[in-house]
C-alpha cells in the first residue's frame, strides 16, 4: 500500500520538500491570536468559547488521538470513537491517522535519530520546528503505512486524511464563529459595526487564541517534558514528568510515567500527579461510554519502544 489514497501525496498541507503551507497556516494563526492584545477584539463570550474549545480540544487530543487511538488504553463504540476523533481534528494538529503514526514512531525511536521530534536536535525543533521540515521521519505515506494500518482500515479515517479533509475544519469554524456572532448582534438590533466587532472577537478568542494555546500546550509535551522535570521510572529515553505541563495539558505532562507504561490510560502515578484526562476517562467509563483496558503498572517499562 504505497499510497492509500491513490494520490501523489495524502495531504496538501504536507508538501515536499519542506512544509511551507504549514509555516503559513501556523504563522497566520499566531498573528490573529496576537490581536487578543487589542481591546477592540475582546468579548467575554469569546473568552468563554476559548475555554470550552480548549477543553474539547484536550478531550480530542489526549483521550481521542492519544490514549484511545494511538495506545488503545481504552475502548468504545465506533460512533463514540469517531466523535472523539472529530474533537481531535478541531484542535488542528493533523488528521487522526497521521497524528497516531507520528506518535507511535516517537515511542519506537524515542530520543534517537529517527524520533520525529526529539529535543536532542534542539528545543525549537522538538517544540515546533519539526512541523516545518519534510523528511523520512515525517512522510505521511510512509508513516501511516507502517504505524497506522489499523486506522486506515476504517473508511472514516481514510476520508479525513484524503486531500487534507481534516484541514478544512478550522476555516469552517472560524467562519461559523464570525457569522454567528455577527448575526446575534444584528438580531438584537445592533449596528453593523457592533456585529463585526463581536464576530471578530469570537474568531480571535474562540478560534485563534484557543488553537494556539492548545498547540503550545501539546507541543510542550514533546519539548519541555523531554528536558525539564523529574523521573519516576528509569526508562531508556529522556522523558520527564513536568508538573506545569501536567496541569496545563490535563495530565499529559506526566510524560515519564507515560513512557514507562505507554498503553496505560492513566498517566498520573503518584497520588498528587493530577491527571484530569484520566478523571474524564473514569467518568466516561462510569457513564458506559468507554471501557478501560489498561491502567497503571500492568506493563513492563521495556514496552516503551513497542508502541
Amino acid at each position: 500500500m504505497a499510497n492509500v489514497m491513490g494520490a501523489d501525496k495524502l495531504d496538501p498541507l504536507l508538501p515536499v520538500p519542506g512544509r511551507p503551507i504549514v509555516v503559513i497556516v501556523m504563522a497566520f494563526c499566531h498573528l490573529v491570536a496576537l490581536l487578543a492584545l487589542i481591546p477592540y477584539f475582546f468579548s467575554w463570550t469569546g473568552v468563554l468559547l476559548a475555554a470550552i474549545g480548549s477543553v474539547l480540544s484536550v478531550l480530542g487530543i489526549n483521550i481521542g488521538y492519544h490514549r484511545l487511538l494511538a495506545h488503545r488504553g481504552l475502548s468504545c463504540s465506533k460512533r463514540f470513537e469517531h466523535f472523539l476523533a472529530v474533537l481531535g481534528v478541531l484542535a488542528y494538529q493533523f488528521g487522526p491517522a497521521y497524528w497516531v503514526a507520528i506518535h507511535r514512531r516517537h515511542h519506537q525511536h524515542t530520543d534517537d535519530p529517527r524520533d520525529p521530534h526529539s529535543p536532542r536536535t534542539s528545543f525549537f525543533w522538538s517544540h515546533i520546528g519539526w512541523l516545518f521540515a519534510a523528511s523520512d521521519n515525517t512522510d505521511p505515506d510512509t508513516l501511516m503505512e507502517r504505524y497506522a494500518k489499523d486506522l486506515l482500515k476504517d473508511p472514516f479515517y481514510v476520508w479525513l486524511e484524503k486531500g487534507g479533509i481534516w484541514g478544512y475544519s478550522s476555516p469552517v469554524i472560524w467562519l461559523v464563529y464570525f457569522m454567528a456572532g455577527a448575526l446575534a448582534v444584528i438580531l438584537r438590533e445592533g449596528t453593523t459595526a457592533e456585529a463585526v466587532q463581536f464576530g471578530l472577537s469570537l474568531v480571535v478568542w474562540g478560534a485563534a487564541v484557543r488553537t494556539v494555546f492548545v498547540w503550545h500546550v501539546t507541543f510542550s509535551v514533546n519539548s519541555v517534558c523531554h528536558i525539564w522535570g523529574y523521573r519516576n521510572h528509569a526508562t531508556s529515553d529522556n522523558s520527564r514528568n513536568n508538573p506545569i505541563v501536567g496541569l496545563l495539558a490535563f495530565g499529559e505532562g506526566w510524560h515519564n510515567n507515560h513512557h514507562a507504561f505507554p498503553q496505560s490510560a492513566k498517566h498520573g502515578d503518584k497520588w498528587w500527579e493530577l491527571d484530569l484526562s484520566w478523571l474524564m476517562i473514569k467518568a466516561m467509563a462510569w457513564a458506559g461510554l468507554v471501557k478501560i483496558r489498561h491502567a497503571g503498572r500492568s506493563e513492563s517499562s521495556t514496552s516503551t519502544k513497542s508502541q
